[in-house]
């Protein structure tokens, strides 16, 4: 379900990094980015033409990088390394939603991970 819908600009890899309009769908997963021609939301499941995601299980941290003019700029920092950069403007909150997202699925995958050990543990203590 989606926490969070909108228009992000994202950096092109390219020569020329050009800032690219994307939709954006925000999930308790990760981010969904698609080309902004896309009218409808992309879903996770969903093979559609050019739908990006960006799992939390992947992602590392957020930086934000800096306040300047109307946008702020932030990048996502995968776990392989891969830094991707962002901007929006200032008020739309795009970062902070983002890490806090980030940080609520980190949680829940340590909880789980904490239940599973002691679950094993309570398992080979019986007799």
């Amino acid at each position: 379900k989606a926490v969070k819908e909108g228009v992000l600009e994202k950096r092109s890899d390219g020569l020329l990094q050009l800032w690219k309009k994307k939709r954006c769908v925000l999930t308790e997963e990760g981010l969904l980015l698609a080309p902004p021609k896309q009218q409808e939301p992309p879903q996770p499941a969903e093979p559609a033409a050019k739908v990006k995601e960006l799992h939390f299980s992947n992602m590392k941290t957020v930086d934000c990088v800096e306040r300047k003019g109307k946008y702020v700029y932030f990048t996502v920092v995968m776990a392989e390394g891969k830094e991707i950069d962002f901007r929006c403007a200032q008020e739309q909150g795009w970062n902070a939603a983002i890490t806090l997202q980030m940080v609520q699925y980190k949680n829940r995958q340590a909880i789980l991970a904490v239940r599973s050990t002691r679950q094993k543990q309570q398992h080979l203590a019986q007799p």
